[in-house]
């Protein structure tokens, strides 16, 4: 992005695309579908022959943000985030304020952008101060509040969560969950997904939703009866063990994911109810991915606690940075799922002192943002120990599992 590029800005084509959504023009076998899917479905083929563009400038995204006090947690996150397009642009044309619901005023959403703003830029300054968004996130988070040492990974979590709260397309409305009549046995278990997935985006549906959150799959078997249940639940990242090894070991990514999704065994005493027998029993658990995010956030756990202390782990974890396939983690049919890596959290030091910083990749190649400072950085720079948070694009459209 030498100089700078350009964001198309919808004109006319929006009221279009809001006509036919609005009139029922799309089918009711695409309502387990985020509205924003098929919004934004809609505007990059009409945005094709609409004559009725501007023009949104922007610089190449090189840009510091100011350390105002321990903050290089919340640098790093948000260079991360910065470069995730999907939500830059989202935030750059302020999409937000054109279909936001939620009856929470947008106060962190306004911040953040603002933040964003300044940092794609295309004659800004080199150093952004992001003191107006960490003060609003401070009120709605005051944990973060003080000038102790904070994890990046918590933070992202409680800022995309808040996030999401503020730019909800769904009002919030108090449900009485009724009971289904037919039971998920009798369903395929693609069918019970679905299900699952639609009574989530019932309640919580909003850019942030559409560019990570995925769906896992919890599968418990009985040893007693052989019974197989599955639970569902939404994740915005999947926080992977690391393979113990000595200081000097290496593991791979792969099998940090292999260790979060192999079969785990359960007492009666750690199991849940068995559905058939009525009662605790030993089973087996296993996790995988159901549905696939459009960005998935992978958090390596180098932090483990024990009863006395917290350790960090050093060991060296080797990542891909393309093609990075999650189809083994997923359905038995679903294929390949291909992803490539665009930015990485780092934390370097102890539990107790540490330093924050992010490697970021833009059309020009990757840089090094260590709060104000920014570098270029070359492919063979990018794979250290201290790696600590991945973000993966997906890179094959036909991966959305259907089933």
């Amino acid at each position: 992005m030498p100089g700078s590029s350009g964001v198309n800005v919808e004109g006319s084509c929006e009221a279009l695309c809001r006509t036919l959504v609005s009139q029922n023009g799309l089918q009711r076998e695409t309502a387990d579908i985020s509205q924003s899917v098929l919004y934004t479905s809609l505007m990059g083929l009409l945005l094709v022959t609409d004559n009725e563009k501007e023009q949104l400038t922007i610089g190449s995204g090189r840009v510091g943000l100011r350390n105002i006090g321990n903050t290089c947690f919340l640098n790093a996150v948000v260079q991360c985030l910065s470069h995730t397009r999907g939500l830059r642009d989202y935030c750059l044309l302020q999409s937000y304020k054109r279909e936001k619901f939620s009856k929470e005023e947008a106060k962190l959403m306004e911040a953040f952008s603002q933040v964003l703003s300044g940092l794609w830029e295309a004659k800004g300054d080199a150093v952004v101060n992001p003191r107006q968004l960490y003060s609003v996130f401070k009120d709605a988070v005051p944990y973060f509040s003080g000038y102790s040492q904070q994890d990046a990974q918590e933070f992202l979590r409680f800022l995309l969560d808040k996030l999401h709260t503020e730019i909800n397309r769904r009002p919030y409305v108090r449900r009485v969950e009724r009971e289904v009549e037919q039971k998920y046995a009798r369903f395929r278990l693609s069918e019970e997904a679905a299900v699952m997935w639609k009574k989530h985006l019932e309640r919580d549906d909003s850019m942030i939703v559409d560019l990570f959150s995925g769906q896992l799959r919890s599968s418990l078997h009985c040893s007693v009866c052989s019974h197989y249940s599955n639970t569902f639940d939404v994740f915005c990242d999947l926080s992977l063990p690391i393979p113990k090894r000595s200081a000097a070991g290496e593991v791979t990514l792969r099998e940090c994911l292999d260790l979060f999704s192999q079969e785990e065994k359960l007492d009666k005493e750690n199991s849940p109810m068995c559905e058939r027998c009525n009662r605790r029993t030993e089973c087996t658990k296993r996790l995988s991915i159901q549905r696939f995010p459009q960005v998935i956030v992978i958090h390596l756990n180098r932090f483990t606690t024990s009863r006395w202390s917290i350790s960090k782990s050093t060991v060296y974890v080797s990542f891909p940075l393309t093609n990075l396939d999650l189809g083994p983690y997923g359905p038995a049919d679903c294929g390949s799922v291909l992803y490539d890596l665009y930015a990485i959290c780092n934390h370097a030091g102890t539990v107790n002192m540490g330093h924050y910083t992010a490697c970021c990749a833009d059309e020009n190649g990757w840089c090094f943002y260590n709060d104000s400072s920014v570098s270029p950085l070359t492919v063979s720079q990018l794979q250290t120990n201290q790696a600590y948070v991945l973000f993966y694009q997906r890179s094959n459209s036909a991966a959305t599992i259907r089933k």
